[in-house]
């Protein structure tokens, strides 16, 4: 149980991270800081392209390295002191004499932000395939991962605004939400640290060299087929996240009732996440994630056109719906990736390479999130997005990234990810292979 809770803890603070970011960034970035919109889905792109660049870098040298505190750790500890100052100062508005310098000022702290926060995420994903071999065990200890990772969606998307709303001054409200949240990460990122023993790894750390490692991996079609729905989806969602605020504000006319959507959208998901648990020891993983991700389409399409005309209150209970299936986002693809690792590990037989498929993993995702991202303020500019004044135009903008333009994301992601191969049977076939002699 100690493992389960210590590990779990660890994505708190990542997913609240992760949930800042998508929801509120660039909300911040072109209504309170002032930054245009172009500049701030490419500030935005440009940050999350070098922290995918990081992923794979961190994920090798990890594989690595031997201390006397383990692989992963220290790697965790170094990056969640970073993150606590790096969030503090982004969320702290600085008034330049121009757009450009503020768009390079920004650019460069979201750098240094992403960077601390691969230096923690790397690390800790490559540690649940070392934790635990067993198929049912790694999809537990995902659920007690995903439950914390819900519990932190909760805290960075339900407590922004209200933390904001305690001071009178918004800049300071958002500087002293910026430094609260950076400190909620970098304490549960120790609890991790400090209440899991990592395992020691004899495995030799004479491996391929980076780029031959890089390319290896990305050839095995089993893990591609798994890999790009993952990607596919995060773009997907990401640009879901970042539009629901445009969408409550200016669609809806009720900002404040954002709060209560995501409330619905996150508890939900935090329900759903057992139930999906189990119905994954019944009709596997792969087959819940495309039920999951295939309710969540249906209903950002139906939030996205009926929204405006059926009015705000369809609009939350319409979240709560799309939570049902994006519990599924939280669980089955961290779960089916230990299953990669291992099967890697067998077919080969040259050693453990967690690290190098964590760091592929989580370097997919955010190139999905880049993409997402820029893509939502490219669109927002090319529609005429304007806080000062939201025109018939732009509001048809909103509309597009809520759902139109995710769907064709989901429906990419749900196509591959029916050839994904490995099932319990395929798994436990697979083990036993290992294990003959």
């Amino acid at each position: 149980m100690r493992t389960k809770l210590g590990f779990g803890v660890g994505d708190l603070g990542g997913n609240l991270f992760f949930t800042i970011m998508g929801f509120y960034l660039l909300f911040y970035l072109t209504d309170v800081v002032g930054l245009l919109p172009a500049l701030a889905g490419t500030a935005l792109m440009i940050g999350k392209i070098w922290d995918a660049i990081t992923d794979p870098i961190t994920g090798y040298v990890s594989d690595r390295t031997r201390t006397r505190w383990g692989r992963r750790r220290p790697y965790m500890f170094i990056g969640s002191i970073i993150s606590f100052f790096c969030m503090g100062l982004i969320f702290t508005p600085l008034q330049l004499s121009s757009q450009m310098r503020l768009f390079v000022y920004v650019t460069f702290l979201y750098c240094a932000l992403n960077t601390a926060y691969t230096l923690v995420n790397i690390p800790y994903a490559a540690l649940l395939p070392e934790l635990t071999e067993d198929y049912n065990q790694r999809t537990i200890l995902t659920g007690y991962r995903m439950s914390f990772a819900v519990v932190g969606t909760f805290v960075g998307a339900a407590l922004v605004m209200p933390i904001i709303g305690m001071f009178s001054n918004v800049s300071v409200g958002w500087s002293m939400m910026g430094t609260f949240m950076g400190a909620v990460m970098l304490f549960s990122t120790l609890a991790t640290i400090f209440a899991i023993k990592e395992p020691t790894y004899t495995g030799t750390s004479e491996l391929e060299g980076f780029a031959t490692t890089f390319v290896e991996v990305m050839k095995e079609k089993v893990f591609l087929s798994a890999l790009l729905p993952w990607t596919f989806f995060i773009t997907g969602t990401s640009m879901i996240q970042g539009a629901l605020v445009y969408y409550f504000a200016y669609i809806f006319g009720n900002e404040g009732l954002f709060q209560l959507a995501l409330v619905a959208l996150l508890s939900f998901s935090l329900l759903c996440i057992p139930i999906w648990v189990q119905i994954s020891k019944r009709i596997g993983k792969k087959a819940c994630y495309m039920i999951g991700m295939s309710i969540m389409a249906a209903a950002v399409m139906l939030f996205s056109l009926l929204g405006k005309s059926l009015g705000p209150a369809f609009g939350v209970i319409v979240m709560g719906f799309a939570g049902v299936g994006l519990s599924t986002h939280y669980v089955m693809p961290h779960s089916i990736l230990p299953d990669i690792v291992e099967y890697d590990a067998v077919t080969r037989n040259k050693g453990r390479r967690e690290g190098v498929f964590s760091s592929l993993w989580t370097f997919s995702s955010k190139l999905g999130q880049a993409l997402a991202l820029a893509l939502n303020g490219w669109i927002l500019a090319l529609f005429g997005y304007h806080s000062e004044q939201i025109t018939e135009l732009a509001q048809i903008g909103i509309i597009l990234i809520c759902g139109p333009l995710p769907l064709l994301w989901y429906l990419a992601g749900l196509w591959i990810l029916r050839t994904y191969p490995i099932d319990r049977a395929y798994y436990e076939h697979l083990i036993a292979t290992r294990e003959a002699p």
